[in-house]
């Protein structure tokens, strides 16, 4: 498999990735402007300008928009992270130019139709009221509140009922003016697909776009505190997060390994001990993510009141264990599973593109795969150890809800995990 890129004059990066003998292909247009690229009175727009992509262009209709890709099969869809906001098609190779020519279309010509806004004001507003009837997702938000508290980073996705409902036409075009340039734009596709056809339609398409300048970024800066919402729910709802490395950082592998052996399977320390051998919770596990300037490791799990305190002891004691008898099984068996993760993700056309754009937003090229695979082979029980004892001393963030009033509070971990 081969992996070109390709940058236009503007600034437009074409990357593709030819995967030989697959009929089908994914091809998409991430814009490097996420929630993170808000001000604080844009909280939410990212993601409201992404529903709106899907309501109509200058050429479309929302119906044609979807029969266009559906009559041939295929698929659309978008969605809003923190760092980028993606819209991608999967189709048959042969469909490749169409399905660019309908997400370019959707991302350069959105209409925003008045009434349109509407609908999508309210159908956003449902999705936040279902966020919050969630408890296992909104914990999540309130963490990441918590964790970069007033900050950018900090902020919801979605954004708040209050913003969303505020947003005019203006606030949209606005920040389609000041982020959608061909320069904070990559296309990546992957699968059956022919670069040059690619790179062609895309010179036609967004060769005469003028450059919009990249935007300052807030960095981000983990300082760590608590929330705790007492409702009358069935389970407490727990979620522990420490400051990981950033993707640029040289331990993010390490980081990594260390939240899988900490909690990322059945055979992970958390699992083991707190469901399997107490039976204290039904779902418990640690993950950790990377960022531009910061990362995340979090750890997460769902008990009865009674049991939260026990609960919160024995994750406070397998976090202060790990930094003095992780094994070399546990982080071998660590290894291979980021590795096999890695490796079968890459089997979709889908995961490929993806990849292409977010490691090229990243670092301005596409790493090898072996080079990722290189550098979780080199990761070590020491580097692990070493880690394990830097994160249980570090400042940590707490969210809790539920049935949470006699719940153990930050301080009580933090002294725990010192201590």
């Amino acid at each position: 498999m081969t992996v070109r890129l390709d940058t236009l004059p503007n600034g437009l990066r074409v990357v593709t990735e030819a995967m030989p003998g697959l009929q089908s292909a994914s091809v998409g247009i991430w814009v490097q402007a996420g929630g993170r690229h808000e001000r604080p009175e844009q909280n939410g727009i990212a993601h409201f300008l992404e529903h709106m992509a899907f309501k109509g262009t200058k050429r479309r209709t929302a119906l044609q928009i979807a029969e266009e890709i559906e009559d041939v099969g295929g698929f659309i869809n978008a969605y809003t992270s923190k760092e980028m906001t993606a819209y991608y098609a999967r189709v048959l190779s042969a469909d490749v130019a169409l399905a660019l020519d309908v997400i370019s279309d959707i991302v350069l010509n959105p209409v925003f139709d008045p009434k349109e806004i509407e609908v999508e004001r309210h159908v956003i507003l449902q999705e936040i009221g279902q966020a919050l009837d969630t408890p296992d997702d909104i914990i999540f938000d309130w963490l990441q509140e918590v964790s970069y508290p007033d900050q950018p980073f900090g902020r919801t996705i979605l954004g708040t009922a209050e913003r969303v409902s505020a947003f005019a036409r203006a606030d949209l075009t606005g920040f389609v003016a000041e982020h959608y340039g061909p320069d904070q734009m990559i296309l990546a596709a992957a699968g059956g697909v022919d670069h040059d056809a690619i790179l062609a339609q895309a010179q036609a398409i967004f060769g005469g776009l003028k450059p919009v300048g990249a935007s300052a970024i807030q960095p981000a800066r983990f300082s760590g505190a608590e929330r705790r919402e007492v409702k009358d729910l069935e389970q407490v709802h727990f979620a522990l997060a420490f400051e990981a490395p950033s993707y640029l950082h040289p331990d993010v592998y390490i980081a990594q390994i260390y939240a899988t052996a900490l909690g990322g399977g059945m055979s992970s320390r958390l699992f083991q001990k707190i469901r399997e051998e107490r039976g204290l919770c039904y779902s418990i596990f640690a993950q950790s993510g990377a960022y531009e300037d910061t990362g995340q490791i979090t750890i997460y799990a769902g008990t009865s009141a009674e049991e939260i305190g026990d609960l919160t002891q024995l994750t406070i004691d397998e976090l202060k264990r790990a930094a003095g008898d992780m094994a070399e099984a546990e982080v071998a068996r660590a290894r291979a599973q980021l590795k096999a993760g890695l490796l079968m993700g890459l089997e979709s056309p889908s995961s490929r593109a993806e990849r292409l754009a977010r490691l090229l937003s990243i670092f301005g090229r596409v790493p090898d795969v072996a080079e990722a695979v290189a550098k979780i082979d080199a990761v070590t029980t020491a580097d692990v150890r070493r880690y394990a004892g830097q994160m249980a001393a570090s400042p940590a963030a707490l969210a809790l809800y539920g049935p949470v009033q006699d719940a153990p509070t930050l301080e009580v971990i933090r002294a725990g995990l010192v201590g």
